[in-house]
């Protein structure tokens, strides 16, 4: 499995470069830092199928971060959701694919784009699940300006609350924003323990490492009668150098030069 997840990762970091590029746009550092998560979920953990993206017992997948989204477009574009040519509209007049994550697209449950909004909904459908007697899971990755948001740590109680086992938040916990380093604009530590006392099991993992990851997706719930939270600690801008650990990469925008030497960077994997 992880050669498979390596290969889909490594595919999905050169499409995110290639998009960014031609559409102009901007969000590369986010995109990077979820490729490796989205690999390990799309290759044998989350239940569903390219053929009926919308089958009643799917697991669904809300995309919270959704300025990131062209990770997510890029990964169901690879596993056969929607057609690969899509890709090349990305961020562009006319095209398929919008700048932020969007539901008009098979595989995509729920458009995002304003912050705090993915697990709200992800609370939602996990209590219409819990209340149908249905057996599928919700997912909701977020980021750490997700987790600066009032409404998300509203979700984050209600979860707990209503012991809702049959979701996951998993953070994309690349410890840097739009304008800074996360614990300069509002510091979240120690997120586990927070999420403990609102009554959550709580792992943390490598975000880039796909064992890791496959044992704690393949161990949920954490615990029964417990929402699940995995966080992923991980690089902004992973797999370019020039990219990573830096937050101006959250906005910046990449000329000729700096996509070809990504690209033969994320190539040659060095």
């Amino acid at each position: 499995m992880n050669q498979d997840c390596a290969e889909l990762a490594k595919r999905t970091r050169l499409n995110c470069l290639r998009m960014v590029y031609r559409g102009k746009s901007g969000h590369i550092g986010s995109m990077l830092s979820v490729a490796d998560i989205l690999a390990v979920l799309y290759s044998g953990i989350l239940h569903a199928d390219p053929a009926n993206p919308d089958a009643p017992d799917r697991d669904r997948l809300i995309f919270s971060k959704g300025h990131g989204g062209a990770a997510l477009f890029a990964t169901l574009a690879e596993k056969g959701f929607f057609p690969e040519e899509y890709l090349d509209t990305y961020y562009q007049d006319n095209g398929k694919l919008s700048g932020h994550i969007s539901h008009h697209l098979p595989g995509v449950e729920f458009s995002t784009g304003s912050l705090g909004h993915g697990l709200p909904v992800a609370c939602g459908m996990a209590m219409a699940a819990k209340q149908a007697g249905k057996t599928h899971r919700i997912f909701c990755i977020t980021s750490d300006g997700d987790c600066n948001e009032g409404s998300t740590w509203e979700a984050i109680m209600l979860a707990g609350q209503h012991k809702w086992d049959n979701l996951t938040m998993i953070v994309d916990y690349n410890r840097l924003q739009a304008l800074g380093r996360s614990q300069d604009i509002i510091d979240l530590e120690p997120l586990d323990r927070k999420l403990r006392d609102f009554n959550w099991e709580v792992v943390t993992v490598d975000g880039h490492d796909y064992a890791a990851l496959e044992r704690a997706f393949s161990s949920l719930p954490l615990e029964k009668g417990k929402p699940s939270c995995i966080i992923c600690r991980t690089v902004k801008g992973k797999g370019v150098k020039l990219f990573e650990n830096d937050y101006r990469w959250h906005y910046g925008g990449i000329t000729e030069e700096i996509y070809d030497n990504a690209k033969k960077e994320l190539e040659e994997g060095i």
